[in-house]
């Protein structure tokens, strides 16, 4: 049901669009406009001397109110499939802000490990060192 009226709505989306097109380019400006090249004076005898630029005017209003309402219901009907993920994403949110933060487990607090002291170790007395007798004394 819903791909039925997106349809329709598109269709008469892109109908406004190409109208909307139209009507612009047959507007008759200060230069002539495109009006001009195809034979304004025919349509000054259709509508009258002022009467063409009344009711091209008037068209150009209605078909760019139904292009600006088309394109807005198209907007919002091609959002509606993130409502969903939306909601989730709120409720989910509104979760987190109930519960409450969850502090890590305490963790017992460890007991220094205790360092063996280095203990000195004994070294021998050092003698003292007597040069060896067989080496000539000087004078």
């Amino acid at each position: 049901m819903e791909d039925t009226i997106t349809s329709i709505i598109n269709g008469v989306h892109i109908i406004a669009c190409i109208f909307l097109i139209l009507v612009v380019l047959l507007q008759q400006g200060k230069g002539g406009g495109l009006g001009a090249g195809f034979g304004s004076s025919a349509t000054r005898q259709v509508f009258g001397g002022r009467g063409a630029g009344n009711l091209l005017t008037r068209l150009t209003a209605v078909t760019a109110v139904v292009f600006m309402t088309t394109s807005v219901v198209l907007a919002f009907m091609a959002s509606s499939g993130d409502r969903p993920l939306r909601a989730y994403a709120e409720k989910a949110a509104m979760d987190d802000m109930d519960t409450p933060a969850q502090q890590p487990a305490e963790q017992p607090a460890q007991q220094p490990v205790e360092q063996p002291t280095p203990q000195p170790v004994e070294q021998p007395a050092q003698q003292p060192v007597e040069p060896p007798a067989d080496t000539p004394s000087e004078p």
